[in-house]
């Protein structure tokens, strides 16, 4: 019995770890894409002030934005592979405020969307104090 259980062990170690292999292969390959878009992203952003300087600001936010979404997401994948395998509550929060801001910017719909969205980021900050500070607890 004692025996049948040790070799179940072995094997749900062996499945983990196969499939632990696949997944930082996935992200080692998300990563690389992430970076390859970022680059891209810089890239436009540099063409679309070289074309039309400072003319529309809302479209250069826009992509400064979507450049630090992306950002944020090769940094989260970054994180993982240094935090022992773990993606950072906080990380998500960060991407999630992000998200939010851009959508505020470029979607001018009405206010109360603009007031919904805005208390949004507030309940997001709230929740960051709060990851924040049980990391704090958990450090001490």
């Amino acid at each position: 019995m004692i025996i049948m259980e040790h070799e179940q062990n072995k094997l749900t170690l062996k499945i983990a770890k196969g499939l632990r292999f696949i997944l930082n292969i996935s992200l080692s390959i998300l990563g690389l894409v992430l970076a390859y878009c970022i680059a891209k992203e810089v890239v436009y952003i540099f063409l679309m002030i070289a074309k039309s300087g400072f003319n529309d600001y809302y479209v250069l936010i826009q992509e400064v934005l979507v450049f630090f979404l992306y950002f944020e997401f090769i940094s989260l994948v970054v994180k993982y592979f240094e935090s022992n395998y773990h993606f950072p509550l906080d990380y998500f929060i960060y991407i999630g405020i992000t998200a939010i801001v851009r959508i505020i910017i470029t979607d001018h719909g009405s206010p109360w969307d603009t007031l919904i969205l805005a208390c949004a980021i507030v309940v997001l900050l709230i929740a960051l104090v709060i990851v924040n500070r049980h990391s704090l607890d958990d450090k001490s």
